[in-house]
């Protein structure tokens, strides 16, 4: 004899059926595998959200109280009944009767008690982590992120739960983009508070895809997907930058209305507060109507005026004889630009017997001429530039070489904060 569930199994599986062509095999759709091997713990949920909105919340009202008793997880009917007692006493035992029948709860006949079972325990604790994060203002960003640091915690990550996590970064990079691309002051305020509000949880992943990352026993495609993330996040964190450039320029844009101290910004966003009733009666006198002849369109009007007005009188004044072929002159030598600071760095190369810090080989008059000539020196023994000519083969070519510790050295001169620690040496 069938036990209740294989039964229930086996009825789902030819109702399943009839979704899918003849001569499909379920068991071998790489889609629908995985949703068939945990049938058990997701009937558990098809238990809880079947039927109406009603229903539901009452079956997980009473599933989560049941639950919520840790200290003593099994429950007698007379205790359920009291607890309960503010439920219909029959709609009460229908429900319980339900949650028993899909196993969500056990009877133990040999104690007469009710305790749920291990697929109900799962359904409860994912409820309630999506509960927690029922009032956020992001709520699906923040859920990813608890359910991939879960799983990186317990060295289980899940690639679907690291792609929904980029798939929610690349929407948010997207509508932040097109929120810089649409110049609106408003949408761009509003696209910067919502930064702000998700800015806790980008900082999370960040620590989590890199400890991710950092782990030698992940698989390649885990890897690609959690790389993958760390990108969208960097761009996610360049758009503090990026908003506050944007409105900046908007800034420098606004219009002045006289020596009242308000703009047109202000005026806009007073506008975008109030009801509609209101609107409509400060359009008074501000709105005039003209008549508009269906006769002429603005392409054929615009075409006429372009040429009556330009076209014309460019006609007149052009001149219709082909002038003279001259030669062209001749040039002994091609002048070549000089590179009047590379000279000077070159030349200064060129005295260097001894090692000498790097701050002091590089610091120029500004920041600029610092970082030229950083990339210069980077240029030392290159093999691909001692092939050119000219004052930077030269400078490659010199008797040099560049020694990097990896660490920063305090300048704070001539608008360079730190530089590279190291030395130019002798060969």
């Amino acid at each position: 004899m069938l036990k209740p569930s294989v039964m229930r199994d086996t009825a789902n599986d030819s109702l399943l059926n009839e979704f899918f062509r003849d001569g499909i095999e379920l068991a071998d759709l790489p889609a629908l595998f995985p949703l068939m091997r945990a049938r058990e713990t997701l009937n558990a949920f098809i238990t809880l959200f079947r039927g109406g909105d009603d229903e539901v919340m009452v079956r997980l009202m009473i599933l989560r109280e049941i639950g919520a008793r840790a200290e003593a997880p099994r429950w007698s009917p007379q205790e359920l009944r009291a607890h309960f007692a503010y439920l219909d006493p029959t709609k009460l035992n229908t429900v319980l009767l339900r949650l028993r029948e899909n196993d969500l709860l056990i009877w133990d006949n040999d104690e007469s008690l009710y305790q749920i079972s291990s697929a109900g325990r799962i359904a409860l604790a994912a409820i309630s982590t999506l509960i927690g994060f029922a009032d956020d203002e992001d709520a699906e960003l923040g859920f990813i992120t608890s359910q991939v640091a879960a799983g990186q915690s317990v060295g289980k990550v899940s690639v679907e739960a690291l792609q929904h996590l980029l798939g929610r970064l690349n929407e948010l990079q997207a509508e932040f983009e097109q929120a810089v691309l649409s110049s609106s002051e408003f949408l761009i305020l509003a696209a910067q508070k919502k930064l702000t509000s998700v800015w806790h949880w980008v900082a999370k992943g960040t620590d989590i895809i890199r400890a991710i990352t950092a782990d030698e026993e992940i698989d390649a495609h885990t890897h690609r997907v959690a790389q993958a993330i760390g990108q969208a996040q960097s761009k996610m964190l360049r758009m503090t930058a990026v908003f506050q450039r944007t409105l900046n320029a908007i800034q420098s844009q606004r219009v002045h209305l006289g020596e009242s101290g308000l703009t047109s910004s202000d005026i806009a966003a007073w506008l975008r507060r109030q009801p509609q009733q209101k609107l409509p009666p400060l359009l008074g006198g501000a709105l005039h109507s003209h008549p508009e002849p269906a006769f002429l369109t603005e392409s054929e009007m615009l075409d006429i005026a372009e040429y009556e007005l330009l076209e014309r009188e460019r006609e007149l004044a052009r001149e219709a004889v082909i002038p003279e072929a001259v030669e062209a002159p001749l040039t002994g030598q091609v002048e070549v630009q000089r590179l009047l600071f590379a000279e000077s760095f070159r030349d200064g190369l060129s005295g260097l017997k001894q090692p000498r810090p790097i701050a002091e080989v590089v610091l120029g008059e500004n920041y600029a001429q610092t970082a030229y000539r950083m990339s210069l020196l980077a240029l030392l023994n290159d093999p691909e530039s001692k092939a050119l000519s000219g004052p930077v083969a030269d400078i490659a070519r010199l008797p040099l070489k560049l020694a990097l510790s990896g660490e920063l050295a305090d300048v704070y001169q001539h608008g360079v904060a730190q530089i590279s620690r190291g030395e130019v040496e002798p060969l």
